[in-house]
């Protein structure tokens, strides 16, 4: 996938086996720096166990991944910024917005910024469009609002890998559209490379440059502007491409 560029992520082989299934099968691919990669595949199909290798939270049974030429337990976690699938707090949670960002930062829950922890919290969430709402409790924000807040955290560190397990749960159609248009002006300006899980064909076809078909083993992967063939497709979805409702209907997102 690389075509001789400085690789962002590489695999060699790995297969993860978690009791007695294998999630991951005799995976091998390569991610070169500044690309926006999109992984597809069916539900139980090894996505989001594939990011927690990288993020270093599974171990792999057999093979080798590197980051940046480099074992992960060698790269240092500032270069790497994650958002997790959808989270939900209790109404009386006292943490606000811009407390969730400052976890980015420190890595653990500090209800006391400093004025250079909170000018960056607060530049963050001003990316994301959030800034009116730094003071306000995550656990009245909604859906959309909180993984805008998580974005904010993964950002808030200008990491030069990001990592998203399907950001855009519990946001509408326009919101998705500027997540897209928040996440392509991040790896524009830092020229970051972007991993992200997602279930859209149409959206991965139309926002990255790398497209994976992950289900347990990889069945695809290549320039978005290819695509897999139709038998691929049917292979791994049952059917050509997965699109949501809104897509099928002709709506477009960004």
């Amino acid at each position: 996938m690389t075509d001789g560029q400085p690789s962002a992520v590489q695999c060699d082989g790995i297969s993860v086996q978690l009791g007695e299934q294998f999630a991951l099968q005799h995976v091998s691919m390569s991610i070169p720096v500044g690309a926006f990669c999109t992984i597809l595949g069916p539900n139980g199909g090894g996505k989001s166990t594939f990011l927690r290798v990288l993020l270093g939270l599974q171990a792999v049974t057999r093979g080798s991944v590197q980051l940046f030429d480099a074992p992960i337990s060698a790269v240092n976690p500032r270069r790497i910024g994650t958002v997790p699938q959808s989270k939900r707090y209790d109404q009386n949670f006292p943490a606000r917005a811009l407390d969730v960002v400052a976890t980015g930062i420190h890595g653990k829950w500090s209800f006391r910024l400093d004025e250079t922890t909170r000018a960056s919290c607060l530049q963050a969430l001003d990316r994301v469009g959030l800034r009116s709402l730094a003071d306000r409790r995550v656990g009245v924000l909604s859906g959309g609002e909180l993984q805008r807040v998580y974005l904010a955290r993964a950002l808030v560190r200008q990491p030069e890998l990001l990592l998203l397990d399907e950001p855009a749960t519990g946001m509408d159609v326009r919101s998705e559209a500027d997540l897209h248009s928040i996440l392509e002006d991040y790896q524009t300006d830092h020229t970051a490379t972007v991993v992200m899980v997602s279930h859209d064909w149409s959206t991965a076809k139309h926002h990255s440059s790398h497209i994976m078909l992950l289900n347990s083993t990889l069945r695809w992967s290549g320039a978005s502007t290819d695509g897999p063939d139709d038998e691929v497709m049917r292979e791994v979805f049952g059917h050509r491409g997965h699109m949501h409702p809104m897509t099928q209907v002709g709506c477009t997102h960004g």
